[in-house]
C-alpha cells in the first residue's frame, strides 16, 4: 500500500522567533571569524526598513545574517554586507 505524503496545513500561529535571552544566542557565532552576533529585531508597531525580519548581525565584518521562522541561516553564502551607513545605523541600534 502507497501512501501519498501530507501537504503541511498552513498555521495561523505567528512565526518562531529567537528572543534576546535564549541561550542558543551564547552557542552561535558568525561562519567566517567565529565570534558572537547581535540580535536584531523590528521594533514592534514600527517597521524599520533596516531590520524587516529577524536578523543576526556581525559588526566586525559589516554581515547581516537572516532569521528566519525562528531558525538562523548562518551559512557564509546567506549572509549580507552592509555598508558604511547601514551599519552605523546598526552600531546604534545594539550599543547597549
Amino acid at each position: 500500500m502507497t501512501t501519498t505524503p501530507r501537504t503541511p496545513e498552513p498555521s495561523n500561529s505567528p512565526p518562531l522567533q529567537l528572543s534576546s535571552d535564549d541561550p542558543l544566542l551564547l552557542l552561535l557565532a558568525c561562519p567566517l571569524d567565529k565570534g558572537p552576533l547581535h540580535l536584531l529585531t523590528p521594533t514592534p508597531g514600527a517597521p524599520d526598513p533596516l531590520v524587516p525580519e529577524q536578523a543576526l548581525y556581525n559588526p566586525r565584518l559589516r554581515r547581516r545574517y537572516p532569521v528566519r521562522d525562528g531558525v538562523p541561516h548562518l551559512l557564509p553564502a546567506a549572509g549580507e554586507q552592509v555598508g558604511a551607513e547601514e551599519h552605523a545605523r546598526l552600531l546604534r541600534r545594539i550599543a547597549p
